[in-house]
């Protein structure tokens, strides 16, 4: 929260399954198209907020698959805990405030004399939070009997019905949508609430993140039943609510046009990949950029010409030296002569390249340090590689019109190396 100088210029809050993370896109189109878009135009000035249902445990699972960006902050389990930045800082304040009028003792007590429930895996079980299944036709029963003897008992809990078979005991302090009013008021009392918010999702306890006064509101294309039912009753003809026609973070990414938040033109829906290097002073766009190529290069989707190798050695310095992540050095011209090699290496296998947490900082006259981190996915979901990457660039010094690579230096992330990925060249 603290990294940005002012108000974001646009926070977004997404659910992750089916919503940033189409399941039944298998080759994750739809999320690294939101990748190059945030990581190209936002990752400087706003802020990523991942808002879930699952565990921390269960949320690195998925990172661990998935193509994911790191978010600023994460909010998991139901809206019941907060953390801040790559190494999830948890909220503490928060999880005291939840404390009041809660015991977790007495829902599970309570929830044992319902037979229809059956208790989530133990990961789902968090302090806040007792998950169970439930099947649809038995819910409204159990949940208002449920209600009824948790007020019994004095307790301030609330139920939430999701997907049509899983419900969450929470404090009624809970719950997405009060975990970002409560982000939200934090922002505020800093001075530093964001220009504007948009909140993303497909289920049941997705809704009350659409409830938050102020906020821009995306259901995706592919948004459960119980979530269309809940704009039916309560915010149809809300204009600040979208059903977008695209799934996923296709469907984000229509709702920042739509509402006119800023560019919804991802790099990856870019012909003309040649942008790099010219025509823009902005690293970060560069970076994208060089990278998205080097993936089209090596699945054989840009073609093996001259023109292309001489597009990638105007933009090295002729003194630009690159540190391969083994600790070798050698001249970045060299081993941009020899993508000849590996072009087309990839062709019709899943491989896919983004990059995480661009940040670039003006450390001289027209000259920026690059720090990020490079993933390549190869095969299947398992196969995951990352390199901890600075680059040094600097404005084209005849025309100024461009950016020129000065250096290139790789670092793997502990556990990374293998014998195959030291074969990378960039």
């Amino acid at each position: 929260m603290d990294r940005l100088n002012g108000p974001a210029r646009l926070m977004i809050v997404s659910d992750l399954d089916q919503t940033m993370v189409d399941h039944n896109d298998r080759e994750n189109v739809s999320l690294l198209r939101f990748n190059a878009l945030w990581e190209a135009e936002y990752r400087q000035d706003s802020l990523l907020v991942f808002s879930s249902g699952r565990s921390f445990a269960s949320y690195e699972q998925l990172c661990a698959k998935k193509p994911m960006l790191t978010p600023d902050i994460t909010v998991m389990s139901v809206g019941t805990e907060i953390a801040y930045g790559e190494s999830m800082v948890p909220d503490n304040e928060w999880k005291q405030s939840l404390d009041k009028n809660w015991n977790r003792d007495i829902v599970v007590e309570e929830t044992s004399k319902f037979p229809e429930l059956t208790p989530q895996w133990e990961q789902s079980q968090r302090p806040h939070k007792v998950s169970f299944f439930l099947e649809k036709d038995k819910a409204l029963k159990v949940i208002n009997a449920l209600t009824e003897r948790l007020e019994v008992r004095g307790l301030d809990a609330k139920t939430i019905y999701s997907g049509g078979e899983a419900l969450d005991v929470l404090p009624k302090g809970a719950g997405k949508g009060q975990a970002l009013s409560y982000l939200l008021k934090k922002f505020e009392v800093n001075g530093n609430r964001p220009n504007n918010t948009l909140v993303c999702g497909d289920s049941g306890n997705d809704a009350e993140l659409f409830s938050v006064p102020e906020v821009y509101g995306v259901m995706v294309s592919n948004a459960m039943e119980e979530l269309l039912q809940w704009r039916e009753e309560n915010a149809k003809n809300n204009p600040k609510i979208l059903l977008a026609t695209e799934r996923g973070a296709a469907g984000i990414i229509q709702a920042i046009g739509n509402f006119g938040l800023g560019s919804s033109i991802s790099p990856r829906d870019r012909v003309d990949l040649s942008e790099f290097g010219s025509k823009t002073l902005c690293p970060d766009h560069e970076i994208v950029m060089f990278y998205l190529f080097y993936e089209r290069w090596r699945r054989a989707e840009v073609e093996n010409t001259e023109q292309s190798l001489h597009k990638l050695r105007s933009i090295c310095h002729s003194m630009a030296i690159f540190v391969h992540p083994s600790g070798v050095k050698r001249p970045l011209q060299h081993s941009i002569d020899e993508m000849v090699k590996i072009h087309g290496d990839k062709k019709g296998k899943r491989f896919s390249v983004w990059v995480d947490q661009v940040y670039s900082s003006e450390i001289a006259l027209n000259t920026w340090l690059v720090k990020f981190y490079k993933w390549e996915l190869c095969g299947e979901e398992k196969e995951k590689y990352c390199c901890l990457t600075t680059v040094l660039l600097s404005s084209k010094t005849e025309e100024s019109d461009g950016l020129m690579w000065l250096h290139l230096h790789q670092t793997w992330l502990e556990g990374q190396g293998t014998e195959e990925s030291s074969t990378w060249l960039l």
